[in-house]
């Protein structure tokens, strides 16, 4: 799974800079503690509706040892504990993500989480799970239900209400990195623009459909990644350029877009959590922020343990707390 990039534990650390970010710059979630909150994304976000898709054991995370620190039992989230959405959503006085596929009656005038592990903004890259095409289908089936319970005045309260919260895009230029290892400068240009503009036509339809405040997690340096390290066979120090460019103008154009967006629509509001930079930080400076390790996995097979958590023969951190 792609998640396993990073050690479990990081999430922890990240998500707390994260809903820094977020509460810092809007006050929309504080001023209204019962604010809807919808999230869109890959394994970052994955609360565990890929246990309930037709897919492999690789794209789920239902199984030991994911969940062992917080929930004491899988729950399908790729971690240890929770994700940075859940930690955001504790932050905004909202219950723990239950997957929206999962089975049972829902709430959703607290929002919902659609994100899938794996998840791509270019559908074809990864039919195996949910797209961001997929979850902006089964938002919409949220905005049906809503009218019919609430009626049209409420419901569109409060999806104006609402925050748009997503984390998509770093396993489709992992896929690109793969098939495409000597593109040029202008073919990843041209690829990071379709990325881009998958999710700009989400973000609209989103808005259509009453969504004013959009809260963006940009992409991490994915070619410092241990699964980048792994399967291109580099050093601790060393980070594949392709993927770690493709990042970077992928964060590049996500700005532009959004502040494009800003222009187009109005009372269109943004926001964007530097996650590169967070990161990277990590990376280069484990110890600042109380970890031994930022560059072998917490759990997973390979000499980076960089795949495979939970998977055959695989190797797990002493303490995810220190991923020692």
């Amino acid at each position: 799974m792609l998640l396993a990039t990073k050690s479990l534990s990081f999430i922890y650390g990240v998500s707390l800079v994260v809903f820094a970010a977020i509460f810092a710059t809007t006050t929309s979630l504080q001023s209204r503690r019962h604010a809807a909150l919808f999230v869109f994304g890959d394994s970052l976000y994955d609360p565990g509706n890929n246990n309930f898709i037709n897919t492999s054991i690789t794209y789920k995370a239902n199984y030991p040892p994911y969940g062992e620190t917080f929930f004491r039992f899988p729950t399908g989230r790729f971690s240890d504990g929770r994700l940075i959405s859940d930690f955001i959503a504790k932050y905004a006085h909202l219950p723990y993500w239950e997957p929206y596929l999962a089975p049972g009656q829902h709430e959703f005038i607290n929002g919902a989480n659609f994100a899938s592990g794996g998840a791509c903004a270019i559908a074809d890259n990864n039919p195996n799970v949910l797209s961001l095409e997929a979850q902006l289908s089964n938002f919409k089936e949220v905005v049906s239900l809503l009218k019919q319970q609430l009626g049209d005045a409420e419901a569109g309260q409060i999806l104006t209400n609402a925050v748009y919260l997503s984390s998509i895009g770093g396993v489709d230029y992992h896929i690109f990195s793969d098939q495409y290892p000597n593109a040029t400068e202008s073919e990843m240009e041209n690829y990071v623009q379709v990325v881009i503009g998958n999710i700009t036509n989400v973000i609209k339809e989103i808005y259509a459909l009453g969504g004013r405040k959009f809260a963006f997690q940009n992409v991490g340096p994915l070619g410092c990644s241990p699964v980048a390290k792994q399967l291109n066979n580099l050093t601790k120090t060393e980070c594949w350029k392709g993927t770690l460019s493709l990042a970077r103008q992928h964060n590049r154009a996500l700005v532009t877009a959004a502040k494009e967006l800003e222009i187009q629509l109005p009372a269109f509001n943004f926001i964007i959590f530097d996650y590169f930079t967070t990161l990277m930080n990590l990376d280069c400076n484990p110890f600042k922020y109380g970890f031994k390790e930022a560059d072998i996995a917490c759990c997973g097979s390979g000499i980076y343990h960089a795949s495979d958590c939970g998977i055959g023969d695989y190797e797990l951190c002493k303490n995810p707390n220190d991923t020692s």
